[in-house]
């Protein structure tokens, strides 16, 4: 790259070039200061040397060749995430140029999405736009400021709920999903995919999962990620329930199983809360149990224990209203005498 040049108008001149097909191109970059000019040429000469020229290719555009490229490295739901944000938002800067993004149109888009989407969705959004400048256009320093996290209460049903809950499920297309969540804990798709082939004795072998592709077929496909390969060994009580079937062990997709479980709910007024949830019982069963974080996370399906301590591990009311109980039943039994 030739060295910036001082104009008669008292701004700097940078020329960059690029090879296509052994003839060599040309680009002259204006601004207001050397360093403005010399970076924004930087910027062009990148881009070239991923075949892209930021200068025409569009946000809209570099998204859809970021999905393209990662079609065959990610799962089908986490690229049919990405194609709901690339619909969904950012609508006021996704037909602009590479070239023409400043941090002030991203924050701007950002704000926009953030008055009707939650905290989470908005950093999966930032996220994801994130990843594709890096590959399209990795000069750009993207400074954004997101929404603060909110703090949602989360039920978590404890050992009574469960204990009715299967009583009302007995017999139903919800009592294996129900004790294979519970007690393993297995996720909607991996239990939608187990087979009789994945069970020996006790242990269940978790090694793919029914998931959706962008079409919104069904489709069964290895975990997500590797450490959701997992081997779980399940109470007797379980295995007995699905030791004698052949096939597909649970014969319905795993959007069934949760309008399914909703309506067992709502019919015999037990708490709200969802499917899923049947995990976070586990889990905060588990600790409460003292079971070291290592196991649980083995059993679970976790590469470190950041998801499993900030999403999983939950309290539940009726362990902690007895640690309450017992810390300050100490507290009273030391020093309430001394207040008289």
């Amino acid at each position: 790259m030739a060295k910036a040049v001082k104009l008669p108008s008292g701004n700097y001149r940078v020329q960059a070039y690029k090879n296509v097909n052994g003839r060599k191109i040309k680009k002259s970059f204006t601004a207001a200061t050397a360093k403005q000019a010399q970076l924004a040429a930087a910027r062009w000469q990148a881009a070239q040397s991923a075949n892209v020229d930021p200068d025409r290719l569009t946000l809209r555009e570099a998204f859809n060749k970021y999905f393209a490229a990662k079609e065959n490295v990610l799962s089908p739901s986490t690229l049919k995430g990405y194609y709901k944000i690339g619909k969904n938002h950012l609508k006021g800067i996704m037909d602009l140029p590479l070239s023409k993004l400043t941090n002030e149109q991203i924050q701007r888009a950002i704000n926009v999405d953030a008055a009707t989407a939650s905290p989470k969705t908005i950093r999966n959004v930032h996220g994801l736009l994130s990843s594709v400048l890096k590959m399209f256009y990795p000069q750009f320093a993207l400074k954004t400021t997101l929404p603060q996290k909110k703090k949602t209460e989360m039920y978590i049903p404890d050992d009574e709920v469960i204990r009715k809950l299967l009583k009302c499920a007995k017999g139903t297309s919800l009592e294996i999903p129900i004790l294979l969540a519970a007690f393993g804990p297995m996720r909607r798709g991996e239990i939608c995919a187990l087979t009789s082939d994945d069970i020996h004795g006790n242990i269940i072998t978790v090694n793919k999962s029914l998931v959706t592709t962008q079409e919104g077929d069904w489709i069964v496909k290895q975990p997500k990620t590797y450490s959701s390969y997992r081997d779980i060994d399940y109470p007797d009580f379980v295995i007995q329930k699905i030791k004698n079937i052949k096939g597909q062990i649970v014969p319905i997709s795993p959007n069934t199983i949760s309008t399914h479980f909703k309506e067992l709910l709502e019919k015999n007024n037990l708490p709200h809360f969802r499917f899923h949830d049947l995990r976070h019982y586990n889990v905060s069963i588990l600790h409460a149990m003292n079971v070291p974080d290592k196991y649980i996370m083995q059993r679970g399906g976790w590469s470190s224990n950041y998801t499993m301590n900030n999403v999983y591990n939950h309290t539940l009311k009726s362990k902690s209203d007895a640690i309450t109980q017992q810390i300050n039943g100490y507290f009273n039994s030391k020093f309430e005498k001394s207040k008289e």
